[in-house]
């Protein structure tokens, strides 16, 4: 069974993958700063949660160290973990500007640096980043998160230049609208207006799949009545 590896996760969009790929054969391990939030997916699944903090370089090499003794080296790594931070470019904390930057970029160079060093003794693997609406549209009082998914989609773009021949498919996905979850659902009156999970999962499933003769980098996912 190939190992998967997913950083950031949580009880959304993370939690739809983990199920997905565990069903599809994949042996799953979940990463988190928190991973108490994690036992009942773990349970669910049979699966194993690691603490580790994706900021932090000791806590990614002490992660992958950990998930290849453990499971394995993960042949596929999906990066999920991000922070925002919103307030007028005046009055915002330079403190939070850099955590907004070390969660949602920095931490995606250090966990594809850890995937890749793996991948290539492996001979292949693939590597996915999950961007925002934000990765390609900067919004207004939303600039510290606007600097992190557009650095995060300039680092994918990057490397799946580089990994690409080498047999590393890296991909990121622009997640361009609201996620359905238990705490957020649509109006009744706009039916398919969140993005479903487990649809985005199913799409996520449908790229690693890809033969490599035709791969993707990018793809932007949306609700049909989502502007763009």
């Amino acid at each position: 069974m190939t190992t998967a590896l997913i950083v950031g996760a949580g009880s959304g969009l993370s939690a739809s993958l983990a199920r997905l790929l565990s069903k599809e054969g994949y042996t799953v391990a979940l990463a988190a700063r928190q991973i108490d939030k994690l036992d009942g997916l773990a349970q669910e699944i049979g699966t194993t949660s690691f603490v580790a903090d994706a900021s932090k370089p000791d806590d990614v090499n002490q992660l992958f160290h950990e998930v290849e003794q453990t499971l394995g080296a993960p042949a596929v790594v999906i990066y999920n973990p991000s922070w925002r931070v919103r307030g007028a470019l005046i009055e915002l904390d330079p403190v939070d500007v850099a955590k907004t930057l070390e969660v949602t970029a920095y931490g995606g160079f250090l966990v594809a640096q850890a995937a890749a060093k793996r991948q290539l003794e492996l001979g292949g693997g693939a590597i996915f980043f999950t961007g925002a609406s934000a990765s390609v549209k900067g919004y207004a009082q939303s600039a510290p998160f606007a600097m992190g998914k557009f650095a995060l989609r300039g680092l994918a773009q990057s490397i799946a230049r580089e990994l690409a021949p080498r047999n590393i498919h890296v991909a990121h996905f622009v997640i361009d609208g609201a996620i359905r979850s238990a705490t957020r659902l649509e109006p009744s009156d706009k039916p398919d207006s969140f993005l479903d999970p487990d649809a985005i999962a199913q799409t996520y499933l449908s790229i690693l799949r890809q033969p490599r003769n035709a791969w993707t980098w990018e793809i932007e996912l949306r609700p049909w009545v989502e502007p763009f």
